[in-house]
């Protein structure tokens, strides 16, 4: 393999909603779409890349199901739950890239030690350093903060050099493609614009954790074949997010 087939990325954090493990407009888990996504993640592994997947558990359950006032559920329960959906679809997507041929662990922020590693920091950067492609599931073990966040604050802790957030749009746009057509892709934001236009890319802590971290975040367009392997590669996918944007 030669030098420009490489990575340009050492170690990123990727970021799977609970939307990617479902077809279009339905709930649950198609191992279809979840083995297809699993084969984009070791085509971009083999380049050499040290991958962390950070799960969503919006396909299973979501918190708006228990809003306040609306059901006996209190709201920290419901966010317990909507982490043990993150390792249920933790476990069908470590099972999809084993059967491909790739080494995985599967790491828990709570604990359940038959199924899932407790999330140690240290651990997961080893797994990592071994070629294993590790899965983060349950957010950070504590309710109130979303998966979004829980991926910025592992790519933090794990020294990965992005966040990648597929999604299933081409990018970030001025209001959503999916309701205007005539919405505007940004290629290039700075962290300060995202949050100024009140941008939906993530939750805003996640965005000012990598922005005061400098870390940069890249949205692409995951249900496109080989979208992953080129983010990964450097090529000029979805929009990427930056302490400065070459934006016009």
């Amino acid at each position: 393999m030669s030098e420009t087939d490489g990575p340009k990325y050492r170690r990123v954090v990727l970021k799977l909603s609970g939307e990617s493990f479902s077809r279009a407009g339905e709930r649950g888990i198609s191992m279809e779409e979840v083995v297809h996504i699993s084969k984009q993640i070791h085509q971009a592994q083999q380049l050499g890349c040290e991958i962390a997947v950070v799960i969503g558990g919006g396909n299973i359950l979501r918190g708006a199901q228990f809003k306040a006032g609306s059901s006996s559920i209190q709201e920290a329960t419901a966010h317990y739950m909507g982490m043990l959906a993150t390792v249920i679809n933790g476990l069908a997507i470590q099972d999809a890239l084993e059967s491909i041929g790739c080494e995985t662990r599967l790491m828990s922020a709570i604990r359940m030690d038959g199924v899932a590693e407790a999330y140690i920091r240290r651990r997961a950067r080893r797994h990592l350093e071994k070629g294993r492609i590790v899965i983060l599931a349950a957010g950070t073990g504590g309710p109130f903060v979303t998966t979004d966040t829980a991926a910025a604050l592992r790519a933090l802790e794990l020294e990965a050099e992005i966040v990648m957030k597929a999604t299933r749009v081409n990018g970030v746009y001025s209001e959503d493609p999916e309701k205007n057509p005539h919405a505007v892709l940004y290629r290039d934001l700075d962290f300060g614009t995202v949050l100024e236009k009140n941008l939906r890319v993530m939750d805003s802590t996640a965005i000012a954790h990598c922005m005061e971290h400098q870390m940069p975040i890249l949205v692409f367009n995951y249900r496109k074949d080989g979208n992953i392997q080129r983010a990964v590669q450097g090529e000029r996918v979805g929009t990427l997010i930056a302490a400065t944007s070459t934006e016009d």
